[in-house]
C-alpha cells in the first residue's frame, strides 16, 4: 500500500465551486463543469473529423476535458479577472498550476504516471485537441451564462458578451458548427427539448 491518493484527490473536484465572484442562481463545481467540458470537447473533435476531414482522437479530447481543471483541487478556482489581471499574475498562476499538476501526478504509482502526463501537459501531437478543449471550456462557460440569464440573473450578461467574443476570436470552425447546431437548445425548457 502506498500514497496513491490521486483518485481520492480527483473525488474532491466536487468541493471546488466556480464563478466565486458572481451571484449564481445555480452553483456549479469543477466536477460538473469538467463533465460538460469533456462532452463538448469530444463533440468538437467528432465535428472536426466528420465535417472537416480531420482524424483526431475524440476520446482523448474528452479525457483532457475531464482533467483540464483538476489543479484547482489544490489551487482553488482563481477568478478570471484576477488570473488574467496582468502578465505577471498570469505567468505566476501558470507556475502554480504546473506545481499543482506535478503534485497530483506524483499521487499516482510511478508506472502509471506517464499515461496521465499528457492529460495534464500539452504534447505536441495533441496541440489541436488542447485548442478544442479550451474551446469546450469557453462553450461551457457560455452555456452557464445562458442558463443564468434564462433564470433572470443579469449578473452574467457581461460575461456572456466577453466569452462569446473570446470564442469568436478562436476562429475554430468546430465552434461555429456547435453554436449553430447545439447551442440554441440550452435556451429551451425540458418540455421544449422533448417536442
Amino acid at each position: 500500500m502506498g500514497n496513491n491518493h490521486f483518485f481520492a484527490m480527483m473525488a474532491r473536484m466536487k468541493y471546488i465551486n466556480r464563478w466565486s465572484l458572481m451571484r449564481n442562481s445555480d452553483s456549479e463545481n469543477i466536477s460538473e463543469h469538467s463533465l460538460e467540458v469533456a462532452m463538448i470537447a469530444n463533440a468538437l473533435a467528432v465535428i472536426s473529423n466528420v465535417r472537416f476531414g480531420n482524424s483526431l482522437n475524440p476520446e482523448k479530447a474528452a479525457l483532457i476535458g475531464v482533467y483540464h481543471d483538476t489543479t484547482e483541487i489544490i489551487t482553488g478556482d482563481m477568478p478570471t479577472p484576477v488570473k488574467y489581471f496582468n502578465p505577471s499574475i498570469k505567468t505566476a498562476y501558470k507556475e502554480v498550476e504546473n506545481i499543482a499538476a506535478d503534485k497530483l501526478l506524483t499521487m499516482l504509482p510511478e508506472d502509471m504516471q506517464e499515461y496521465y502526463h499528457g492529460l495534464f501537459y500539452k504534447q505536441e501531437e495533441d496541440e489541436y485537441l488542447w485548442r478544442l478543449v479550451k474551446a469546450a471550456d469557453k462553450l461551457s462557460a457560455l452555456i452557464k451564462c445562458i442558463k443564468e440569464e434564462k433564470m433572470g440573473n443579469r449578473e452574467f450578461a457581461n460575461a456572456h458578451v466577453t466569452i462569446k467574443k473570446a470564442l469568436d476570436d478562436m476562429e475554430l470552425p468546430e465552434i461555429a458548427v456547435f453554436e449553430d447546431e447545439f447551442l440554441h437548445s440550452f435556451e429551451l425548457t425540458l418540455d421544449e427539448l422533448q417536442e
